[in-house]
């Protein structure tokens, strides 16, 4: 037995599909984030930027921030830096699913024929009350976990 699994190769294969999961995870969270500023910037802020000077902002302000908290905490709180960079962003969906619910409830953005029935404003609100509200408790424990330096991960 190694490290809880039945054999070796079964590690070694779940550790491939897991790194491959998340490289494909990772490859559609970046596309779908690039492909909605790209939208944004352009449609509501009629902002038209380069694509080689919009991709360098964009990874700019990803990056430089995690760096200097990587470097400032050092290796040993690398998984407790990993689980809130997790709940931070897990934040990022309701900045996302507000608006969109806002914008798709309005028939002078989305026309009579695609505006949300008033059921599915009903429902679209209440499911992001859920999110929004699970996502303050998310945050509120994991806070109060680093607060009292008392987190096993």
């Amino acid at each position: 037995m190694y490290g809880g699994c039945h054999s070796l190769c079964v590690c070694v294969c779940d550790q491939i599909i897991f790194a491959i999961a998340l490289l494909a995870s990772g490859q559609n969270s970046t596309l779908t984030g690039t492909l909605a500023g790209q939208i944004t910037m352009e449609g509501f802020v009629h902002l038209r930027l380069a694509p080689w000077k919009r991709r360098l902002l964009t990874r700019a302000l990803a990056i430089v921030p995690a760096v200097i908290v990587a470097a400032a905490a050092g290796d040993s709180a690398v998984a407790q830096l990993l689980v809130l960079s997790q709940v931070i962003l897990s934040l990022q969906l309701s900045f996302a699913v507000v608006p969109l619910v806002w914008f798709t409830s309005r028939e002078d953005i989305m026309g009579p024929a695609f505006v949300n029935s008033k059921r599915m404003r009903y429902v679209s609100w209440a499911v992001t009350t859920i999110i929004i509200g699970l996502y303050a408790c998310a945050i509120v424990l994991c806070c109060d976990c680093f607060l009292r330096a008392s987190c096993d991960f």
